[in-house]
């Protein structure tokens, strides 16, 4: 499992995690599209936003390996601002890559996009 060094391990002050310690012995966790719905909380939805926005500041529109970051993190976001970048992407893999897609995260989180934001 490759490691994302640098990379935030969760939102501060918060037990939203952003990456795991180790790989689990039984295999990765699956990556699914969860949906979001309007009323979600704002912990939540901060959540969203600071770890897309670490993905995009670590990898930009690059297409990274899934290593160590939180399936249930990528999973909020899985399908919309973050897409499988290969044909045949293995949702249980460590080694599946990932990108982002900076359009359908600009039109979703576009105060990560203005000037100022902070998570």
């Amino acid at each position: 499992m490759e490691k994302h060094r640098g990379f935030a391990s969760r939102l501060a002050g918060t037990d939203f995690q952003f990456t795991v310690r180790r790989a689990n012995k039984k295999g990765a966790s699956p990556i699914i599209r969860r949906e979001r719905y309007a009323d979600r909380r704002p912990p939540d939805r901060r959540a969203d936003e600071a770890f897309l926005y670490n993905l995009i500041e670590y990898f930009g529109e690059e297409p990274f390996q899934r290593g160590n970051l939180d399936s249930g993190r990528i999973s909020w976001l899985f399908g919309r601002e973050i897409e499988a970048a290969e044909e045949d992407f293995n949702p249980v893999s460590y080694e599946s890559l990932l990108k982002v897609n900076l359009a359908k995260a600009q039109a979703s989180f576009p105060q990560i996009f203005a000037s100022g934001w902070s998570a």
